[in-house]
């Protein structure tokens, strides 16, 4: 009866997003409004409906029910709890329905933060909402329901795909998807300002938290899944340019773009076709993801095994919604003139600058990842595209990127000169010349990491300067305290952020630097690597909850004295008959000793070993990034649609 009672939540969903995509936009168009104050009730009512459902398939998890086809597929008995939760959006069907949780509470969120918008907009926006949860409603009720029955019921579940079961893999999905469907609020705020003919400062105000909260889950959940094929997958690198893991890169390239061109238009009202723009493309590369990962048309660890048509009924949605809402701006948006005017040289113009870099970054990586499909399907022709193609072609977009990160915070608004700003800067130009010698020095002819360093001390110092000179510390040392405390949190926040992403150019720079080694060793005998001693003591069988292990016992040496002792293993799952590698790392802030184990054979392991140069920085940066994000939300002119009030007497507006 729970499976029925999930399913018939899912239909009284279904009605009450149609209900919510119909009544406020009528309600809008008419002036009615009664019929716009409809809307918040259904959105509340949806995310309850929805909230039931997904309990439902919680419950079905937790109690192994194996009548239902989804626990049958994605969950065993002898699975640990949370991996039995994590099993629930593990696959296609539990996955959608978490979508459409999500989806709803951004509505919820918006009808419960948004009773200071104007009527006719929060109406608006809500029926968007309600619209696009409506299809995605439809796709999990008529091509994926996750409480069919299977008869008769058998014994026990398939499992999980060992590889998912990981606590980074548990907590990866649902911050995931609270920046995809994040970017469904600024596509719904963007679609209404496209419906209403109007864009203004109140309206940048308004999309700018949405988007930041969007961002900093996005730029979280990119990093744990990053972190989780660090450690689990035991090859040793971060980044793969795998094509499921550029399709979440491409809405934080677009979303990243978003929020600084939102600040754009609540200050000066200028950049409001772009900022539409790409609030629609934010949200389209969003669905684009969606397409990937369960259209069958890729084949990654990290996607979904799905019968073509629901691909096609995805690519439905996609044109719908991303072809439909282009159709609208291009119909609407050049009655959008911009008011505000400004030099290209400039806050604003360095800001232009970044959005442009951004969405060449973003055509790139789409380009790399979707024409290997387009050759396949036009050419006949099966090629890949790696890690040699992104790097190289961008990295002649991301040095200018770095370079205006810095200084653009320093410029004022409207009009500036840029031989000021970068006298503030020339402490990070000295420390970043300082990088680059260092590692040259210390390394040989490394031109890649060496430019990272730089590049990475240019932006924490950049950071640096930036509040330096809102505070006024080398002018007025005595009043820079106060100063200090009575900085916009705003402020604070994007310098966090643009320090974080330093931090984690500083990790990737080190991982330039990372070595490894390969090698058969028996018990008791040891590989030299790194300057440390890597001692194979012995090899020996372990048993898990719901698996068996070979582990390795390895001791790590530097001068005779043990640094660390690091046990890694081989897993054999016997549902399902998988192995998997378990990489035993030991973290330190210079670097990470990693270890993964290998086949066994006539007494022989094979081990490899790996010394990454400041790793843990690249997580850490994200953090930052995520960190500087969640104080800027403190800021209540972020948050809310509060007049800014006026500045102290000297200090630079945010």
């Amino acid at each position: 009866m729970i499976a029925e009672f999930g399913h018939f939540a899912l239909a009284l969903a279904f009605a009450l997003a149609l209900a919510q995509a119909v009544l406020p936009l009528w309600g809008a168009a008419r002036r009615d409004a009664r019929l716009m104050g409809a809307a918040a009730p259904l959105a509340h009512g949806q995310t309850l409906a929805c909230a039931a459902a997904f309990a439902a398939l919680l419950w079905a998890f937790a109690v192994n029910d194996t009548s239902v086809i989804t626990v049958v597929q994605s969950s065993h008995s002898a699975k640990p709890l949370l991996y039995k939760y994590a099993g629930a959006w593990g696959n296609h069907e539990g996955s959608l329905l978490l979508w459409v949780l999500i989806l709803a509470l951004c509505g919820s969120a918006v009808a419960g933060f948004g009773r200071d918008l104007p009527g006719m907009l929060r109406a608006r926006v809500l029926g968007v909402l309600g619209l696009v949860a409506l299809g995605f409603l439809a796709f999990t009720l008529l091509t994926s329901n996750p409480f069919g029955r299977v008869w008769p019921a058998p014994p026990d579940g398939q499992g999980l795909n060992p590889v998912l079961q990981d606590p980074g893999l548990a907590f990866h999905p649902p911050l995931l998807y609270l920046g995809y469907v994040g970017y469904a609020v600024t596509f719904a705020f963007a679609v209404a300002a496209l419906i209403e003919g109007r864009v203004d400062a109140a309206w940048g105000r308004w999309v700018r938290p949405w988007a930041l909260a969007a961002w900093a889950f996005l730029t979280l959940g990119i990093a744990l899944g990053s972190w989780w094929a660090y450690y689990e997958l035991g090859w040793g690198g971060y980044w793969f340019w795998d094509p499921v893991e550029n399709a979440s890169l491409l809405p934080w390239l677009a979303g990243t773009a978003l929020l600084h061109s939102a600040i754009v238009v609540e200050k000066r009202e200028a950049l409001k076709i772009w900022t539409l723009l790409l609030a629609l493309l934010a949200f389209g590369f969003s669905l684009l993801g969606t397409f990937l990962v369960r259209s069958g048309v890729l084949n990654s660890v990290h996607a979904f095994a799905s019968d073509p048509s629901r691909g096609v009924f995805i690519l439905g949605l996609l044109g719908f919604y991303v072809a439909g809402s282009l159709a609208l701006f291009a119909w609407r948006a050049p009655a959008m003139a911009p008011t505000g005017l400004f030099a290209p040289l400039s806050r604003e113009g360095s800001l232009v600058l970044n959005n442009l870099l951004l969405c060449a970054m973003a055509a790139v990586v789409l380009a790399g990842t979707l024409w290997p499909m387009f050759a396949d399907l036009l050419l006949g022709q099966k090629i890949s595209v790696g890690p040699p193609f992104f790097n190289t072609a961008l990295l002649p977009l991301a040095v200018p990127l770095v370079l205006a990160m810095a200084a653009g915070p320093l410029l004022p608004w409207k009009r500036a000169k840029l031989f000021p700003a970068l006298q503030r800067l020339w402490w990070a130009a000295l420390a970043a010349a300082g990088a680059v010698a260092l590692v040259l020095a210390f390394s040989g002819v490394r031109i890649g990491p060496a430019l990272g360093f730089a590049a990475a001390l240019w932006l924490i110092c950049g950071a640096l300067a930036d509040i330096f000179d809102r505070i006024a510390l080398f002018r007025r040392p005595a009043a820079a305290w106060s100063r200090a405390r009575g900085l916009p949190r705003a402020a604070w926040g994007a310098a966090l952020a643009h320090a974080g992403v330093g931090i984690s150019i500083l990790g990737m720079a080190g991982m330039g630097l990372a070595t490894d080694q390969l090698a058969a060793v028996r018990p008791g005998q040891a590989i030299s690597h790194a300057g440390y001693e890597w001692r194979l003591d012995r090899v020996e069988d372990v048993i898990g909850p719901n698996w068996s292990a070979r582990r390795a016992t390895v001791t790590v040496l530097r001068d005779g004295a043990v640094v660390t002792v690091l046990r890694p293993e081989r897993r054999f799952f016997p549902v399902g008959s998988m192995t998997t590698t378990e990489a035993a790392i030991h973290a330190r802030a210079r670097g990470d000793l990693y270890a993964v184990l290998g086949e066994e054979e006539a007494g022989q392991v094979v081990l490899r070993v790996h010394h990454n140069i400041l790793a843990p920085w690249i997580w850490l940066g994200a953090l930052v990034m995520a960190l500087g994000g969640a104080v800027s939300l403190t800021d209540r002119r972020i948050r809310v649609a509060a007049p800014v009030p006026a500045a102290a007497h000297g200090r630079r507006a945010t």
